[in-house]
């Protein structure tokens, strides 16, 4: 399977870090009430990153990873080429 680790940019400019199968389905149930309890005090605004080609469990160590991350190193990987949110040919 081909899980995905994204991060999403919410309405009070906070990051939010998962994975997902699907992130279109995500970002969606993030919007309404199947998303995570994060997402009760805000609201999910766009996908700012994306990574795939993970199994379960190493998307799960890189979610975990990035979430340790200070906020300007996620800023970094946002704005990195392996983001396929900006067209990266690994998506």
């Amino acid at each position: 399977m081909n899980w995905q680790v994204y991060i999403i940019l919410c309405t009070d400019n906070s990051l939010y870090t998962g994975i997902t199968l699907d992130i279109n389905r995500r970002l969606s149930e993030h919007g309404g009430v199947l998303g995570a309890k994060y997402f009760r005090g805000r609201k999910p605004q766009q996908v700012v990153y994306l990574e795939s080609g993970h199994n379960r469990s190493s998307a799960s160590k890189r979610e975990a990873a990035i979430k340790k991350l200070k906020r300007a190193e996620k800023q970094v990987l946002v704005e990195s080429v392996i983001n396929e949110v900006n067209g990266s040919p690994h998506s």
